[in-house]
């Protein structure tokens, strides 16, 4: 029996057509890519900006490089000082687009070597005038009061400040979404859109116009991009009608800037156009359960976590309770932004991107490796511990920072009582995450933040006359004797094997000398009560008597929560063994990692 003649070719359906690839903003340049320095905030457009183009493009070639100039050029070409153009070059290499750029991939010590594009550079010092969204208020904000308190230890102080600083002291603001951060984005660039262009483009001679290379588009690359996150990057030319397909060899000629330009603006105005539907969609509850771009509390009040392929992996909303997150649960995250969790410990134990911090109160958050850039802002008594390339901090208070980290610390903004300390902690894939991502154990400038502007230009509030240039409260030194190591409990015993054993970051002496003095006194203390001649009935007594004092620490401090969120990795600790060590908790002495080993 013949075989049955294939069935006619049915004609596509709009369900098989692929899906429209929509231009997005980077997030990465907004969100860790700015800096409250004055001089480098230029108001009138690319007039400025164009001359400064033409005089650093003069600049000699960088070791042969064309078209790069390193921190000392920058700071003679801004007026700032030359620790303030080596943060101009750490910043940009911290949120440039291509990986495989030079100035990515130089170690710390050879970043002026390398240098910074001068197109690149020119973008970065545009897009300084950007305003940040204004937050918005917590929908529950009964949940929040409940847990940050109303009063603080600075509160008596509020009548002297401004009435910026009020708000900012007084206000517990939420994130806006990340759908109007994107809305937000699209519009500033659709604004300034043809003035960015001209400063990529060439002009024609003999003729009063612009054109664009493909390689000087591809700098646009710095603040756009095609497709979702998690596809496979393909340059951004290879997006467009009139660069699409060409030989890497033989690029295709220049385009005109303004038939670039055209073309942009149709693709925001598309982008937007598709926001605003999916909004109006939100709010006739007609929302996809896969639209993962607004905040987690926006679609549950119960979501703890949440991992999206287009954009950061959210933790939100913990209160009172320890979480982890490891790198097989984050599928693939590079993004993640911890939102609104209080009174909790949290571990987020991967090889990330990027980490963002915000709103957060009487917590310890524990990140894994960041290999490009750490954000820190609104956060009241949190205790952070992370190996990055660099940390932002702005308008904290009362927190301390346990960090290794291959830049200087950045404190911007109104912050009060920051104190910053070496790395104390490690986890068995610490050191492969540090080499996945870049970072490197040394140099660990923890102990050298730089301070900056007190009030922020980038945000939308207005800001008081004369007070733009006051410089920022820096964080001091945590004392020597107050560092400790912190354990991180081993949840999946048997299954996270790593190389790491110990902290990858070395010690500075004195943090190094009061550990170990530490445990001598640990161990002398420990003697002694061993070869005290007591009674079993005056044993039993002690034993007793370090019990209630245990309990009463652990209810005293808020701890009591770890361990029923932990009770079967601490399990063991509940000996008397342990309970002398907990002894050197209440004697103000406080026990490091080695001395739970074995327990």
């Amino acid at each position: 029996m013949a075989d049955a003649a294939p069935p006619p070719e049915q004609p596509s359906t709009p369900s098989q057509q692929p899906s429209p690839v929509y231009i997005h903003p980077r997030r990465e340049p907004f969100e860790h890519g700015l800096v409250p320095l004055q001089k480098l905030i230029f108001t009138d457009g690319s007039q400025t900006l164009t001359s400064l183009r033409d005089k650093l493009l003069q600049s000699p070639p960088l070791n042969d490089r064309h078209n790069r100039v390193n921190s000392a050029v920058v700071s003679e070409s801004l007026q700032i000082s030359a620790e303030h153009g080596r943060l101009v070059l750490d910043i940009i290499g911290s949120v440039l687009h291509s990986d495989s750029d030079p100035l990515v991939t130089a170690k710390p010590d050879e970043v002026d070597a390398v240098g910074v594009n001068v197109y690149d550079l020119v973008i970065f010092l545009y897009i300084q005038s950007y305003k940040r969204l204004l937050p918005r208020g917590h929908k529950d904000s009964a949940a929040v009061a409940d847990v940050w308190p109303s009063t603080s230890a600075f509160d008596g102080f509020l009548s002297a400040l401004t009435p910026l600083q009020l708000v900012r002291s007084n206000s517990r603001r939420s994130m806006p979404s990340q759908a109007d951060e994107e809305a937000h984005q699209l519009s500033y660039l659709q604004k300034h859109l043809g003035n960015i262009i001209s400063l990529l483009a060439d002009s024609v001679e003999g003729e009063d116009s612009l054109v664009l290379t493909m390689e000087k588009f591809e700098h646009l690359g710095y603040l756009i991009y095609f497709g979702e996150k998690g596809m496979e990057k393909t340059p951004l030319s290879q997006n467009t009608p009139f660069f699409a397909n060409s030989d890497p060899d033989m690029p295709a000629a220049p385009v005109p800037a303004s038939q670039v330009h055209d073309w942009l603006l149709q693709n925001i105005s598309d982008a937007l156009e598709r926001i605003s539907e999916r909004a109006a969609a939100k709010e006739n509850g007609q929302a996809s359960p896969s639209d993962q771009d607004v905040l987690m509390a926006d679609a549950s009040p119960n979501l703890k976590a949440s991992t999206s392929a287009k954009g950061p992996s959210f933790i939100e909303g913990i209160s009172k309770q320890s979480y982890v997150k490891q790198a097989p649960e984050l599928k693939g995250g590079s993004f993640v932004k911890v939102v609104n969790c209080h009174e909790s410990v949290i571990y987020v134990l991967a090889p990330l991107r990027y980490a963002t911090i915000y709103g957060c109160s009487d917590a310890t958050i524990v990140l894994g490796a960041v290999g490009k850039a750490v954000r820190i802002e609104h956060c009241e008594r949190v205790h952070v511990i992370s190996a990055a390339k660099r940390i932002c901090v702005a308008n904290c208070r009362e927190c301390i920072f346990f960090l290794g980290v291959n830049q200087q610390p950045l404190i911007v903004g109104d912050n009060h009582k920051l104190q910053v300390a070496p790395y104390n902690t490690f986890y068995p894939q610490l050191e492969e995450h540090m080499k996945e991502v870049g970072i490197e154990s040394s140099p660990n400038r923890w102990g050298e933040p730089v301070a900056l502007g007190l009030i922020d230009p980038h945000d939308s509030l207005s800001h008081p006359a004369g007070v733009s240039d006051c410089q920022a409260e820096s964080a001091t030194r945590l004392d020597p004797d107050q560092f400790t190591n912190f354990l991180i409990p081993n949840w999946l015993e048997g299954q996270a094997s790593g190389s790491t054993k110990d902290n990858p970051f070395p010690l500075p002496d004195v943090y190094l000398s009061c550990q170990r003095r530490n445990e001598n006194n640990l161990a002398e203390v420990k003697q002694i009560l061993k070869d005290a001649p007591l009674e079993e009935s005056r044993k039993k007594e002690l034993s007793s008597a370090l019990h209630v004092y245990f309990k009463d620490w652990l209810y005293a401090s808020g701890n009591i929560r770890q361990l029923y969120c932990l009770q079967g990795s601490f399990t063991k600790c509940l000996k008397d063994k342990c309970l002398l060590k907990i002894f050197f908790i209440l004697g103000k002495v406080r026990p490091d990692r080695h001395m739970f080993n074995n327990s």
